[in-house]
């Protein structure tokens, strides 16, 4: 399976992108650059996203400053 690339504004974990090999790089207001596996972050912290309300309510959690600190060593920095 290939994988998809997807750019954004800001760091994203979503239901709908679960189990589609995306690799996701979004750069912030400071110009920073992160990439990460949607997936492999997903599935790792599976119990800590489904288990926040946002999550639970909007099938999504977002951060548009940066990566969450519990998910940084699954991602990828740069400056």
């Amino acid at each position: 399976m290939s994988n998809n690339k997807l750019k954004t504004k800001r760091f994203i974990i979503k239901k709908s992108l679960i189990g589609n090999n995306t690799i996701i790089t979004f750069t912030n207001k400071k110009d920073q650059t992160f990439t990460y596996d949607h997936d492999e972050v997903y599935t790792t912290f599976q119990e800590k996203f489904e288990s926040m309300p946002c999550f639970q309510q909007y099938k999504s959690y977002t951060n548009s400053n940066t990566v969450p600190k519990f998910c940084r060593e699954l991602a990828e920095i740069t400056e």
